[in-house]
């Protein structure tokens, strides 16, 4: 199956939702402000939309796969209120020392979502608020963007190799667009 569609792949914590250090409570999941209108704003542009989210606390025991599905399941409950939707979500349950291949910064995740949606990742959008997203987008060529949520105002403080810096998803939707119109 082949999408023509481009897509934007959106970190979790600290850029889609507050973060809140090893979420592991779905009643605690809260989204950041506007974060599903530019959700919204994004599908309504044509463009597919994936969270991609390293999930260590699975590896540290801090939850189960279980727990992750309830809090993914109210994630989606939250987006819907709104009007959004996104079209898959992938994890890496690793933690940081399980040489895995799927833990951002590693391309993984979006090798997963783009064998899924048979999207080309080279021609996608990735937003996250720490530099291991960013090394994650340009591992495949796509166009980067750090937002300032999150852990993003410290990682920009230390420098880093994102093609755009924005305040907030909201701000990155409206990029993307501009971009993907251009």
């Amino acid at each position: 199956m082949t999408d023509p569609r481009r897509f934007v792949l959106i970190d979790r914590d600290g850029t889609l939702n507050v973060e809140k250090n090893y979420l592991s409570d779905p009643d605690h999941l809260e989204l950041i402000p506007g974060a599903a209108a530019a959700i919204r704003r994004l599908r309504q542009a044509g463009l597919g939309i994936c969270v991609v989210t390293n999930q260590s606390g699975i590896a540290r025991g801090y939850f189960g796969l279980d727990r992750l599905a309830e809090i993914h399941a109210r994630l989606g409950e939250l987006l819907a209120a709104e009007g959004a939707q996104v079209d898959g979500i992938y994890i890496c349950p690793h933690g940081p020392d399980d040489d895995c291949a799927c833990r951002k910064p590693l391309p993984g995740l979006i090798e997963q979502a783009a064998a899924e949606h048979g999207f080309d990742p080279a021609r996608a959008f990735v937003v996250g608020d720490k530099e291991a997203d960013v090394g994650m987008g340009r591992a495949v060529g796509a166009v980067t963007l750090l937002v300032r949520t999150g852990y993003g105002r410290a990682t920009e403080a230390k420098g880093t190799r994102a093609h755009h810096v924005v305040d907030d998803l909201a701000a990155a939707a409206e990029m993307i667009c501009r971009l993907a119109a251009g």
